[in-house]
This record gives C-alpha cells, sequence and structure tokens, in this order.
C-alpha cells in the first residue's frame, strides 16, 4: 500500500454515502489539517516571547487551530460524517450526501473562542460577550441540525442561524468596534485589522453551506476546498494578526490583570510584569480591572 489511504482504511464506518470525498478531497483535509497542527506550535512558540502573565490570547489562539487540527484529521480520514438523504439531486443523481458532523464540533469549540478573541481585545462587557458567544452556539447548532435533515425543513434552520450570525456581526461591527477605538490606536488598529477580517469570512461561510449541505450544488471535494480556505483564513491567518498586534498592548490596559506566582500578596501583579516586557504604554499599578 502507498499514497494516503485513510478512506480505504476507513471505509464504511459511519456508513457509505453516495457522494462523498475522494482521495483529492482527503489530501486537502490532511493539508488543512498540517497548517492547523503548525500555527498551534508556532503561536505556542509565540507566547515564550511574553512573560506567562500576557500569554492569555496565545494559548486561546493556539486551543482554537489544535481543535481544528484534530477535526480535519478526522474529516481527512473519512471519520466523524453520516450520510443523509439529499434534498436536491442536482447532477449528482439521487442518494445520499456525507455530512460531517465534526466539522460543526470543532466550531462549537472554536467559534466561541474567537469570539472571545476579539471582545477581549475590544474590552467589550462580559455580559455582552456571553450574550454574543450564546448566539454563536445558536447559529452553529442550527447548522448542524439543518445539515442533517433532508428535507426543505432544513432550511428553516438555516434562517434562524442567518439571524443569529447578523446578532454576532452586528456587535462585531457596532458594539465592540466603539470599545477598541476608545482604547487608543494600538487596540484600535489590532481589532480593525482582525474584526474585519472575521467579518468579510463569516459572511461566506452561509454560501458555503447553501452551496453543499444545503443545496447539494457543488461536490463535496469543493466543498472541502471551501470550508478549508475560509478556516485557514478563520483561524491561522487570523492568529498571526491578532498575536502580532497583541505584542504592542498590555493585557492591564484592556482591563485583564493576571496574578503571577511570585507576586508579592495585596498587588495588582502588573507593574513589575510590565516593565520587564516594555509595554508600559502609560498603564500604572493603579490600573483597575478583572484579576484571574
Amino acid at each position: 500500500m502507498s499514497g494516503n489511504q485513510a478512506l480505504n482504511v476507513n471505509y464504511g464506518i459511519g456508513g457509505v454515502p453516495t457522494l462523498g470525498i475522494t482521495n483529492h478531497g482527503s489530501n486537502w483535509y490532511f493539508t488543512v489539517c498540517a497548517v492547523m497542527t503548525v500555527s498551534t506550535l508556532g503561536f505556542m512558540g509565540m507566547s515564550f516571547g511574553r512573560h506567562r502573565t500576557q500569554r492569555l490570547f496565545h494559548y486561546i489562539t493556539a486551543i482554537i487551530t489544535l481543535v481544528a487540527a484534530i477535526a480535519y484529521f478526522s474529516m481527512a480520514s473519512g471519520l466523524g460524517q453520516v450520510p443523509i438523504l439529499a434534498e436536491f439531486t442536482g447532477r449528482w443523481g439521487p442518494g445520499t450526501r456525507e455530512i460531517f458532523y465534526v466539522r460543526y464540533i470543532d466550531w462549537f469549540v472554536t467559534t466561541p473562542l474567537l469570539l472571545l478573541d476579539l471582545l477581549l481585545t475590544a474590552s467589550v462587557p462580559w455580559s455582552t460577550i456571553l450574550t454574543v458567544i450564546l448566539m454563536d452556539e445558536v447559529m452553529v447548532v442550527t447548522g448542524l441540525v439543518g445539515a442533517l435533515t433532508y428535507s426543505t425543513y432544513k432550511w428553516g434552520y438555516f434562517t434562524f442561524g442567518c439571524v443569529a450570525l447578523l446578532y454576532v456581526l452586528y456587535h462585531l461591527v457596532i458594539t465592540a468596534r466603539n470599545h477598541a477605538l476608545a482604547l487608543g490606536p494600538n487596540v484600535s488598529r489590532t481589532y480593525n485589522m482582525c474584526g474585519f477580517l472575521t467579518i468579510f469570512v463569516w459572511f461566506l461561510y452561509p454560501i458555503a453551506w447553501g452551496l453543499s449541505e444545503g443545496g447539494n450544488v457543488i461536490h463535496p471535494d469543493s466543498e472541502a476546498i471551501f470550508y478549508g480556505v475560509l478556516d485557514i483564513f478563520a483561524k491561522p491567518v487570523f492568529g498571526i494578526m491578532l498575536l502580532v498586534g497583541h505584542q504592542n498592548i498590555n493585557m492591564a490596559e484592556l482591563g485583564i490583570i493576571i496574578r503571577d506566582y511570585d507576586d508579592p500578596v495585596g498587588t495588582q501583579g502588573t507593574g513589575r510584569h510590565m516593565e520587564k516586557n516594555g509595554h508600559n504604554n502609560g498603564v500604572t499599578n493603579n490600573t483597575t480591572g478583572n484579576v484571574v
């Protein structure tokens, strides 16, 4: 045996769809898995350049790409899928289409973390953060249920998901952007770059869903390329932009204060660490925020 044999080894696990990925799609999924894995190692490596109290965003971003790497490994192996009768036959003829539910497990974990990266960068209040994350989970779950529904009712779930997406994007465009603007040019610049990338990419996900799981218009191999490219921009590219921007931001500026194990009792644990990193940016020991 030579080459990629994953689909042959795992053939029939979860059911055999009439229309599923070929070795081309599997190879592409393995490629994206590699990109996510290398990104995870890179983000963790970047964290060592910051003090322990300044690594929160590095850890969140590395977890995002790690979870995505596992999901893409599963999809490349032909696992985490189930055949669902397609509502529209299109040029493929009647039959079942391969639906990767593992993709939605990935999104259920990673998209809230992506939003957490953005909203914490903008220092958005926790009440807004929790509400936006909840609506994001609604979006992911309705997308999964719709993908697993073979009748026209799938478009009802699609509509609910799009409404939830619009709610999330509203807070990214209006609420979070205004908060970031009030925190100065370093925060505002970083948020705007990462926020607008996220907004643009997330607008394309419903289109990908409608052409693949929804409308059965494009082949699963093309679906793999569409979603894979979107995920690369939404996660590794986003992560690089975010962490580079955070090189000039101290978390105390965002109201996030993390104690180190060797901080003197009764202190906020920010002044000495900011001096070590050279990122004081005008923030003093009187900075207030959530102590973690």
